[in-house]
C-alpha cells in the first residue's frame, strides 16, 4: 500500500511538471526575439536627469489684461528604463505658491516594428491613463494622443519637444478639435537641467 501511494505521488508530480513545462516551456514560434534595443531608443536620452520648469498656460487676452499671465513651476525627471528600450518620466507642476496642479508618470518605449514610440501616461490626481504615439523628426520629438473634454467633445493633443540643448529644452502642448487640421496652443514649458541623474 505504501509502495503504491509513492508511485501515485510520483506520477502526479510528473504530470504536474509536464503541464507546467507545456505552459511555460521553450516552445517558441516566429522570428527570434531581438533583445538589444535599436539605436532609435536613444532619441529621448536628452531627457534623462532632473529639470526645473517654468510653464505658461495659454489664457484669453481678457484674463491676461486683468490678472496677468499665470506662471506655473515644477520638475521633470527621467530615467532610462526597460533594458534600454524606453524611458520612465515624472512631471510635476504647481502654482507659484506651491499648490499641486499636476502629477503625471509616463512610460515610453520605442516600437522597432512600427518605427515609432509608444507611451502610456498616468494623470495621478485624476486617476486617468492615456496612450500616445510619437516620432522624432527634424530635431523635434512629437507625441500625439486623443481624448474627450469636459463637454464631451473629442480632441487630438500633441506634445512637442524642441530647441533641445544639453542643459535646456522647450515643450509645447497643442490641441485640435478638427482632427489635426488646426491647432490651439494650450501650454508651453521651458526646462533647465539641474542634475544629470534624478533621484527616485
Amino acid at each position: 500500500m505504501v509502495r503504491r501511494l509513492v508511485v501515485v505521488c510520483h506520477c502526479t508530480l510528473a504530470l504536474a511538471a509536464g503541464a507546467a513545462f507545456a505552459q511555460h516551456g521553450p516552445v517558441v514560434t516566429g522570428p527570434p526575439l531581438l533583445t538589444n534595443p535599436p539605436p532609435e531608443a536613444r532619441q529621448l536620452d536628452f531627457l534623462v536627469g532632473q529639470w526645473e520648469l517654468v510653464a505658461l498656460p495659454k489664457v484669453s487676452t481678457l484674463v491676461a489684461v486683468f490678472h496677468g499671465q499665470p506662471k506655473l513651476v515644477g520638475t521633470w525627471k527621467a530615467w532610462r528604463a526597460l533594458d534600454g528600450f524606453g524611458i520612465d518620466e515624472e512631471l510635476r507642476l504647481t502654482d507659484e505658491t506651491g499648490n499641486p496642479l499636476l502629477l503625471s508618470r509616463s512610460l515610453r518605449i520605442f516600437d522597432r516594428a512600427r518605427r515609432r514610440w509608444s507611451g502610456s501616461t498616468l494623470d495621478v490626481y485624476r486617476a486617468r491613463f492615456s496612450d500616445s504615439t510619437g516620432e522624432s523628426k527634424g530635431g523635434q520629438v512629437t507625441f500625439t494622443t486623443s481624448g474627450t473634454d469636459a463637454e464631451g467633445k473629442r480632441y487630438v493633443m500633441r506634445g512637442r519637444f524642441y530647441d533641445v540643448k544639453p542643459n535646456a529644452f522647450r515643450w509645447q502642448q497643442d490641441r485640435s478639435y478638427d482632427g489635426g487640421k488646426t491647432w490651439d496652443e494650450t501650454l508651453k514649458i521651458e526646462a533647465r537641467r539641474v542634475a544629470a541623474a534624478a533621484p527616485r
